[in-house]
């Protein structure tokens, strides 16, 4: 008798058919439950090809328990980590969904319970997306447990995958919109009934009809306290389980009272009944809640709209010929063909052809740039002319489109610290909110009896701080959705804070000012020897170095030619051994030599005998002048600091029209420099290269730098610009200044609202339908101010 094997480990199968799954459209057998589970949570979560692509079998996962735990199993395997996890040094990294977040509070509860775990290093939970950025030491804590941890607290994580998640938004739309529908229809006959509960104020009713419309008015409402409000509910209770309240909390509190008071004197037949109040403001709480949801949907998908640009096919070239593969598929060192007018699906090096790229997706710029063999491409970007083949370098989560959106993500979660003060505020004024409201209570049970539920009600409903605890997390979102289409990406959580802070502007030169694109524009000889010898020299010496200058001899490289016993001298020059013999390739101070005015020359020496001397040239941004000019009419203190000579720097200067320049500074110096500005407490911000100048970098209050994305990998700069252009700059400060400027107008606005509303509705002045109109339109007013960040001249 044959037996199958599993089809996620291999074991033998016992019983066919008694464990199956469906992959890919196929009927697939299993050996266990366990193995079942895992192959299931695998597939819900859209992560198929790890079956597809997979190199060996899934371990055997029949010892799993209890069954929610199985299904967290899945996303430990590496294989499904790779779709969604990036691994730098000891720490890992992820982006995880997080269903069932209605507030700020929530966010904090589930930060607070995740950081409780050993092993987890940082965790940042956006209320406004969803999302939460999680980095953790996988030797020390499973990504299963963490999912277990948030399911155990009523919330229910999985990795962020784009396509997953946009279809879970839509279906949780769907459900909100019943819920809201059922509440308007509800709310539409409770009020008819109210009318004429009303009309009896003024003409005389018989007791009977009374009872009747108060019957018919505490069933309509049922489905609507008992349906349409259970989100309050639910999120209420989970924070009343942790210990704590939320907005939920009072909102809760007053529709269930208002509604079992009204049906206790429906039953009684005596004494007021609030059904019309309890189903109005529970419809005008969700329709604010609708539209919050839909515009934080917006934001979320603004962050997140890169990876629709990426095609799920390519052209894979094989021995063979071409095959269309799904680009997830794709290895480094995979040939790809893209024909002219096609999305890249992968990022990679130009192999062949000769072609111009759209790259507005990332820069925001939609002039095509140029590229040559061996230039970098980036999945989401367009070929413009030719077709092209291109070697593939990064896949996955290495790819520069998923390390924007991390990167976006961290910013978006990160909390400033306004935010951080606005949560606690709203922490504490929701005890007050309930304070209040028994106060309210109290009171008018001794002035007007008749009026002391309502007006408690009132209170509890108007006074809830949605807005407050909306103002700042929407607006950041909002903001860091604006610099990423801008092609500007932030490393750090209070970069709107620091750009609107800045004294000044320190620039370097080379790459920064200038393209840093050197070429030899001329060669003086001072020896025995050709032109063609010198530059050769020179080549071999600066051979395996990535400075800028270097890149000026690579094409005067001869093989015959070796290095060896380099000696680098950081900010001076190079030493090295060529045919048996020392040479000195480097700057006027290092060699010795005097400078030459208004020219940038480095010279060649054999021991102490001078060879030649090579002047260089390197094409200033077009766009540096007016960068400046704006940075200074922002009243920024502009300086340009760079380790070339002081007569070159002094003529950039000149051009440039700024009046504090600094030439032939080492790293050091350029680090003292800042050091000695940034006295009495002024604060400057580097923009450097982001690779030669580390100490200056992290020295700063804020570090920029230009960056491909290669670029991007290796810097530690906290802003950086994917662009060619220097504008970003300014654009990042214009941005950063909106930001803070809209974080501030909803502060103000929420904080007015409920100081204002308070009073009012302790006197008995608003009644609880209008309270619940007037929470949820202050609520949607600061949504709404947020969102317009998300345009672009806004």
């Amino acid at each position: 008798m044959s037996h199958s094997s599993c089809f996620h480990c291999g074991e033998v199968v016992a019983k066919d058919g008694e464990f199956q799954a469906e992959v890919n459209g196929q009927i697939q057998t299993l050996c266990c439950a366990g193995c079942e589970a895992v192959c299931k949570a695998i597939l819900d979560a859209g992560l198929t090809n790890y079956y597809k692509f997979r190199t060996k079998q899934g371990a055997r996962q029949a010892d799993l328990v209890p069954e929610q735990l199985k299904r967290f199993e899945a996303f430990d395997i590496d294989d499904v980590q790779q779709e969604f996890v990036d691994v730098d040094g000891e720490l890992t990294s992820a982006t995880i969904t997080i269903e069932g977040i209605t507030c700020a509070a929530c966010a904090w509860l589930i930060e607070q319970k995740v950081r409780q775990l050993k092993g987890v290093n940082h965790i940042a939970v956006n209320s406004t997306t969803e999302r939460a950025v999680l980095k953790w030491n996988a030797e020390q804590l499973a990504l299963s447990e963490i999912f277990a941890v948030i399911h155990k607290i009523g919330y229910s994580a999985s990795p962020f995958v784009v396509n997953d998640a946009e279809v879970q938004n839509k279906r949780n739309s769907r459900r909100f919109l019943v819920r809201l529908g059922l509440a308007g229809i509800a709310t539409m006959q409770v009020m008819m009934f109210a009318l004429a509960l009303y009309a009896n104020n003024f003409f005389h009713m018989d007791q009977e009809y009374i009872d009747y419309f108060r019957w018919v008015s505490m069933i309509f409402a049922a489905p609507v306290v008992l349906y349409s409000a259970q989100p309050f509910y639910f999120s209420a209770f989970r924070a009343l389980w942790s210990g704590r309240v939320n907005m939920d909390t009072p909102v809760s509190i007053a529709i269930i009272t208002a509604y079992i008071a009204s049906c206790v004197a429906t039953v009684n037949g005596t004494g007021e009944v609030y059904f019309e109040s309890v189903s109005m403001f529970t419809f005008f709480l969700l329709i604010g809640r609708f539209f919050e949801q839909k515009a934080r949907q917006k934001a979320a998908e603004s962050a997140s709209n890169l990876h629709k640009l990426v095609p799920l096919s390519a052209q894979l070239i094989r021995d063979d010929g071409i095959s269309t593969v799904s680009a997830r598929s794709l290895k480094v060192g995979d040939k790809v063909l893209v024909a002219d007018g096609d999305t890249i699906p992968v990022d990679g090096e130009l192999l062949e052809g000769h072609t111009s790229i759209n790259e507005s997706m990332l820069t925001g710029e939609h002039m095509p740039v140029e590229k040559q063999l061996g230039d970098p491409l980036y999945a989401g970007t367009i070929n413009v002319e030719q077709p092209l083949t291109l070697t593939v370098t990064a896949t996955g989560s290495q790819q520069l489109v998923s390390q924007i959106i991390r990167l976006q993500d961290e910013a978006a979660s990160a909390k400033p610290k306004v935010a951080m003060l606005a949560d606690k505020l709203a922490r504490y004024f929701i005890p007050g909110v309930l304070i209040a409201g028994a106060l309210s209570y109290a009171i008018w049970s001794y002035i007007e009896p008749s009026h002391a539920f309502w007006v408690a009600l009132a209170v509890l409903v108007a006074t809830c701080p949605c807005a407050l605890s909306l103002a700042t997390p929407t607006a950041v979102t909002s903001g860091t959705a604006r610099l990423q289409m801008a092609g500007i990406l932030s490393r750090r959580k209070d970069v709107f804070e620091r750009l609107t802070s800045l004294d000044g502007v320190i620039f370097d030169k080379t790459g920064t000012l200038t393209h840093g694109h050197f070429n030899v524009e001329a060669v003086t000889l001072f020896a025995e020897t050709n032109e063609q010898q010198a530059l050769a020299i020179a080549a071999a010496l600066e051979q395996g170095s990535t400075h800028p200058i270097a890149q000026a001899f690579s094409q005067y490289q001869q093989s015959s030619l070796i290095a060896t016993a380099i000696e680098s001298h950081v900010g001076n020059g190079i030493s090295a051994t060529v045919n048996n013999q020392r040479f000195h390739l480097g700057s006027h101070k290092f060699t010795k030599q005097t400078p030459i005015a208004g020219k940038q020359s480095i010279w060649l020496m054999a021991d102490e005998q001078l060879i030649a001397r090579f002047d260089l040239s390197d094409e200033m941004r077009k766009d540096a002048q007016q960068s400046i000019q704006l940075l200074q009419q922002m009243g920024l203190d502009v300086h340009i600091a760079s380790g070339d000579n002081l007569q070159t720097v002094k003529a950039m200067a000149t051009q440039l029209n700024v009046r504090h320049y600094h030439g032939e500074l080492t790293p050091q110096q350029k680090l003292e420099l800042i050091q000695s500005l940034q006295q009495n407490g002024k604060r400057y911000a580097m923009f450097g290269d982001g690779i030669n100048d580390a100490p200056v970098l992290a020295g700063a209050d804020l570090s920029l730098a230009m960056g491909s994305g290669a670029a991007m990998s290796k810097s530690k700069a906290d802003l950086i610009l994917l662009g060619d252009s220097l504008l970003g700059l300014t654009q990042a400060i214009c941005i950063a200044t909106q930001t803070q400027r809209t974080i501030k107008q909803n502060l103000m606005w929420a904080l007015g609202y409920n100081i204002t509303i308070l009073p009012l509705a302790m006197a008995g002045l608003v009644p609880p339908y209008i309270a619940a109109l007037g929470m949820s339109a202050s609520s949607l007013l600061v949504v709404g101010n947020s969102v317009r960040l998300l345009r672009k001249h806004a």
